[in-house]
């Protein structure tokens, strides 16, 4: 199909000098660590343990474990639905992108785009179209087509001729593992991803990303406690390098260690059937202050705001676009 909606792309270095601006998604991660008194130090901090992990993980000719770091640029997104000439835009998610520093090859190697997800949409139909669709009910249950609408508008994005000038590949994203599912261990293993684990039912989130053309796969890296979901939408194994893989895990690995340290930063590694709990009490925290309770109201403020400034004012257009998509 044509694509129906033009997309802008912003570039913002993530770095120890990184402060979210005043239109940047507040409840994305990496927004919620650059904010306090300790911005600077959670940042410093959390670049470092990234590369740590990165370079235990690309250990080969590497005997010092300092031969690499990781450079990460947050993507923001915002779409244009006027294409008669008109400026309005809705900001709609914000992803990372990798790109890893060869200290000894002297060169910089392009990573992936994904990684970390945030969504405005998402905010939307999770924090405000579920809670309300549940609200009076006996049971949890969905919306009628729900997740719809996102998965079209991130599909058009990936596949938009914005989305191919800036990148290479199909995106990665890495997510926690859910804490309603049980996942058990198989035999297969990957050099970097790890130890593949499979699950006894998809969850919720696996619903909605695949409405989004992202298949999930689940691996525990080396050294790592608990297995990862990664979502994509080719081979994960063989369309990406090694270090592309390292960069994802690296980046998101350190981002669950300090979000979900019950899970992630457990003094016990997952068994042959593992459930996640944040109810887990044996765990370390990192040096790095996070506040999960304050993010958590925040994505229903961002909910709010979707809702005001793009689902009312364009609900006939979105309706009229993804009924005639072909998605």
């Amino acid at each position: 199909m044509s694509h129906n909606f033009d997309y802008l792309i912003k570039k913002t270095p993530f770095d120890e000098r990184y402060r979210p601006s005043e239109n940047t998604r507040i409840t994305t991660n990496f927004a919620n660590l650059a904010r306090g008194d300790n911005r600077q130090e959670n940042l410093k901090n959390t670049l470092k343990m990234m590369n740590n992990r990165f370079n235990s993980l690309a250990d080969w000719d590497n005997p010092q474990g300092d031969r690499y770091s990781i450079e990460l640029d947050i993507i923001s997104v915002a779409v244009r639905l006027d294409r008669t000439g008109g400026e309005a835009t809705i900001p709609l998610i914000e992803i990372l992108k990798t790109n890893i520093l060869d200290r000894h090859a002297e060169e910089r190697i392009e990573g992936v785009a994904g990684n970390n997800f945030s969504s405005y949409v998402r905010d939307y139909d999770f924090s405000i179209l579920l809670s309300e669709h549940n609200r009076d009910r006996e049971g949890f249950s969905t919306p009628e087509n729900f997740g719809e609408l996102h998965g079209k508008l991130f599909k058009d994005f990936v596949g938009s001729s914005a989305y191919k000038a800036n990148f290479s590949k199909p995106p990665i994203v890495c997510l926690s593992v859910s804490t309603s599912r049980l996942y058990q261990r198989t035999e297969n293993q990957h050099p970097v991803l790890g130890v593949e684990y499979r699950q006894d039912e998809y969850s919720l989130t696996d619903e909605y990303f695949a409405k989004m053309g992202l298949k999930v796969r689940y691996f525990m890296p080396p050294n790592s406690v608990a297995p990862l979901a990664f979502y994509f939408s080719g081979d994960l194994l063989n369309d990406y390098t090694h270090p592309e893989l390292i960069s994802v895990i690296s980046t998101m690995d350190t981002f669950q260690k300090i979000y979900r340290p019950e899970i992630y930063n457990a003094n016990s590694v997952a068994g042959h059937l593992y459930r996640p709990s944040l109810r887990h009490q044996d765990y370390s925290l990192t040096r790095i202050l996070y506040d999960r309770e304050e993010r958590s109201q925040l994505a229903i403020e961002q909910g709010k705001f979707t809702e005001e400034h793009f689902i009312r004012p364009y609900r006939s257009l979105l309706e009229q676009w993804s009924a005639t998509s072909s998605f």
